[in-house]
């Protein structure tokens, strides 16, 4: 009888436990804090107003963007050490603790943005997500919300329609070696520079260009020093969206699933937005009243993509661990089953 009776007081307390789970999200990241005008904000407020809402408030979010608490390398940090719980953190940003990011630069690799979503909400983006949680150990990702869509160059020399003309164009990276190698091989030469020395780059002429989505080209305001875009395409780089493992563990069953449910709806608003954005006066249907727009032909992106891709399985074989050749492979694999693949299929 004094067993059960402990065994029932030991199941209670764990009741008690489950059901007085919960807690502040605090959720950093870099960008500005309009859910209307920036993709990882609009995330990270419909993820926000779910999670507070279908929790009935026992789990409640406090977003600080802008860096507010530090760069989004530092963010990564902070929801490792539990100082933050969760975080969306670029490609660039995560590769300094999880380098097989790196394999997502495959440059021209997906032909649309639907390519992308099937990418990473299957099994590529299901592996990859486990692999990060193993190399880090104390991260839950719980998805992989868009940036803003396709890369596209801009320069303030002339127009690029094919390889040779990118010869002699400085383009500003970011400090990954991979976007430095394309760039290369493609016939720039590669500047890695921080972002917050860009537009001041532009404008004096330290850079002749730089590479990023349509949406961050628009409100950088880079068509003010730049005068020609092309639309390459060339580089899709998702969020990583993680959440600290402690903090996550610590929910009760039904707060994990609301918190599922809000990710995945985060990472829905980010590819929303992104895509509105895009069509809209603040994206591309704004900047072609400000600055030459060129789109590359099949036969033109082809021959940019035999140059760099081959460049960049190089790089990855040469530098970096067998397990990111696997990775890659994997990617490789399901990018061309999406891009074979109809809507309506």
């Amino acid at each position: 009888m004094k067993t059960l009776i402990k065994g029932l007081a030991i199941a209670a307390t764990m009741t008690a436990t489950s059901a007085s789970a919960g807690g502040v999200i605090k959720f950093g990241h870099d960008n500005k804090t309009d859910p209307f005008e920036n993709p990882a904000h609009a995330c990270t407020a419909v993820f926000s107003n779910i999670v507070t809402a279908d929790t009935n408030g026992s789990v409640s979010v406090e977003v600080f963007g802008s860096n507010q608490l530090g760069s989004a390398a530092e963010h990564v940090q902070q929801v490792r050490d539990g100082i933050i719980q969760a975080t969306l953190t670029s490609t660039g940003a995560l590769a300094s603790y999880y380098p097989r990011i790196d394999v997502l630069n495959l440059p021209f690799a997906f032909n649309g943005n639907a390519s992308t979503y099937e990418v990473f909400d299957g099994d590529f983006g299901k592996e990859l997500a486990a692999d990060i949680e193993v190399e880090l150990g104390d991260v839950v990702v719980l998805g992989f919300p868009d940036t803003g869509g396709f890369f596209a160059v801009t320069n303030s020399k002339h127009a690029i329609a094919d390889l040779k003309d990118f010869e002699g164009i400085r383009i500003r990276t970011m400090t990954l070696p991979s976007h430095q190698k394309i760039m290369q091989s493609l016939g720039a030469e590669a500047y890695p520079l921080s972002w917050g020395e860009v537009y001041s780059g532009l404008q004096t002429g330290v850079i002749d260009g730089q590479m990023n989505p349509v949406p961050i080209i628009s409100f950088a305001n880079f068509a003010e020093v730049q005068k020609h875009m092309t639309l390459t395409n060339h580089l899709f780089s998702p969020y990583t969206f993680m959440i600290n493992r402690a903090f996550y563990e610590g929910l009760s069953d039904s707060e994990r699933a609301t918190i599922h449910t809000a990710a995945e709806n985060c990472v829905a608003a980010s590819r929303g937005l992104s895509r509105i954005i895009e069509a809209s006066d603040r994206g591309l249907a704004g900047l072609m009243d400000k600055i030459e727009v060129t789109a590359l032909s099949a036969e033109q992106r082809a021959a940019m993509a035999g140059a760099a891709q081959p460049a960049f399985e190089s790089h990855v074989a040469e530098n970096m661990d067998a397990r990111a050749g696997e990775l890659l492979a994997k990617f490789k694999a399901e990018v061309s089953a999406a891009n074979a693949a109809s809507y309506l299929d």
